[in-house]
């Protein structure tokens, strides 16, 4: 004879555990993959001038120096501070076009070697239309009368 046991049957449970791994990758995945704002990352202090914005019809080649004096050509960053890598990096970046403006942004703390370095560098290369951006200069409060 057989005796029936009156123990309840296990209860069917979800286990959580791979939902969490799955959505743990998921989450590494797009921070890995988001692009991010270089110009977030670089924090500039440009120098002051008086002096108005040029217009533009076609978007300028920009050069930024940090003030280490690293050079960083519109997205990508010059693997050396020498003339030849940054114009390795210019040429990888604009190509053959010559003719297409260049916005040097220098860091106000930027050792001068490395602005001269630059310019040389897009001297040697051929570009001709060249501008320094600088920031307007602050200007102080006024006292108000009583």
């Amino acid at each position: 004879m057989r005796i029936r046991d009156h123990r309840e049957d296990d209860t069917p449970e979800i286990n959580l555990i791979p939902l969490i791994d799955v959505v743990l990758c998921l989450i590494i995945f797009f921070v890995v993959t988001t692009t991010f704002d270089a110009r977030s990352v670089l924090k500039l202090q440009l120098p002051q001038a008086n002096g108005t914005p040029a217009e533009s019809q076609t978007k300028a080649l920009s050069v930024l120096v940090n003030a280490e004096g690293r050079f960083f050509i519109d997205d990508r960053e010059a693997l050396r501070t020498d003339v030849e890598s940054l114009k390795q990096t210019l040429v990888d970046v604009a190509g053959t076009d010559r003719t297409r403006p260049v916005l040097l942004r220098a860091d106000g703390r930027t050792p001068h070697q490395s602005v001269v370095t630059a310019l040389d560098a897009l001297a040697q290369l051929g570009f001709s239309r060249v501008s320094i951006a600088t920031a307007p200069p602050v200007q102080p409060a006024q006292a108000k009368a009583p």
